[in-house]
């Protein structure tokens, strides 16, 4: 029934925010030249799965407490060499790499948008079956 995701990121820059998609992480793209030009870039992100976390509820013994919320996370191989690339293609780490329980995790900038996290998982991936 279901075949592809389909992500949205709102930005104040989405030129900015897509030249990063495309410059940057280098995600291949089409666009939609018929409905919307030939700047509105649609990207290949790759597998895909969804996860649903608690707004509420206690990890490690400290309870946590978080908004409701959509978040996108970016996940990769080796999350050392990721960081290393996306800093010499010019990107901001804000935070990380660090070991987040669930994975290897950093905290990316991205113009014009929220940060997006970028992580090497230790968890079970649905992709990968």
């Amino acid at each position: 029934m279901i075949s592809a995701v389909h992500a949205l990121m709102y930005s104040d820059d989405a030129p900015a925010t897509r030249a990063f998609f495309r410059d940057v992480l280098q995600l291949p793209f089409v666009s939609d030249d018929e409905n919307e030009g030939p700047d509105w870039l649609i990207f290949d992100a790759g597998p895909c799965e969804i996860a649903m976390h608690p707004t509420t509820g206690q990890h490690s013994g400290e309870a946590f407490r978080a908004p409701r919320h959509h978040q996108l996370s970016l996940m990769v191989e080796d999350a050392e060499a990721t960081a290393a690339t996306l800093r010499e293609r010019g990107a901001s780490i804000l935070a990380g790499p660090v070991d987040m329980g669930f994975g290897i995790g950093m905290e990316v900038e991205v113009p014009g948008t929220d940060a997006i996290l970028i992580y090497q998982p230790k968890h079970a991936t649905a992709y990968a079956r």
